[in-house]
C-alpha cells in the first residue's frame, strides 16, 4: 500500500519538512495533533476549551473528507488538555461532530502545549468506510 499525503484547503499546512496533517494508507488515515490555530499560524481561535475544541474537530472533519471519509470513520482519538477540570467542554463540543458508536479516546492532560493559549490538542485515526452509514 502506498503512503499518500492528504490536504484540506481549510487546514493550514505545516512548514516543509516538520510533519504531515494527514496521511492515507489503504484506508487507515491518520491526523497529527492540531490545535486552534487560525490560517496565520499565530492567532489562537477561540478563548475556552469548547470554542478551540469546534475549531480543532472541524479541522478533523475537514481533513477526514479531504481523505475520503467522514467524522464517524473516525475510531480514535488522543486528546491532549492543559486543565482535565474543563473536560466537559471538550465534550460538549464533540457531541456536534459526532453521531452513532464514538470514537475509543485518550484524554490526557499535560503541563504545557506549544503555546499558552493553546488550551487542547487533538489527533485522530480514521479508517475510510468504518462508520455504520457509509
Amino acid at each position: 500500500m502506498q503512503k499518500q499525503r492528504i490536504r484540506a484547503a481549510t487546514v493550514r499546512e505545516p512548514a516543509e519538512r516538520m510533519w504531515s496533517n494527514c496521511l492515507r494508507i489503504g484506508d487507515l488515515v491518520m491526523i497529527s495533533g492540531m490545535t486552534a490555530r487560525g490560517d496565520d499560524g499565530q492567532t489562537i481561535l477561540g478563548d475556552d476549551e469548547y470554542e478551540q475544541a469546534k475549531v480543532v474537530f472541524t479541522k478533523i472533519r475537514d481533513l477526514a473528507e479531504a481523505a475520503g471519509g467522514r467524522m464517524d470513520d473516525v475510531v480514535k482519538m488522543t486528546i491532549y488538555v492543559t486543565d482535565i477540570a474543563q473536560n466537559a467542554q471538550v465534550w460538549k463540543a464533540r457531541q456536534e461532530f459526532f453521531s452513532g458508536d464514538y470514537p475509543a479516546c485518550t484524554l490526557v492532560e499535560v503541563s504545557a502545549l506549544a503555546k499558552p493559549e493553546i488550551l487542547l490538542e487533538i489527533e485522530a485515526i480514521a479508517v475510510v468506510g468504518a462508520s455504520s452509514s457509509s
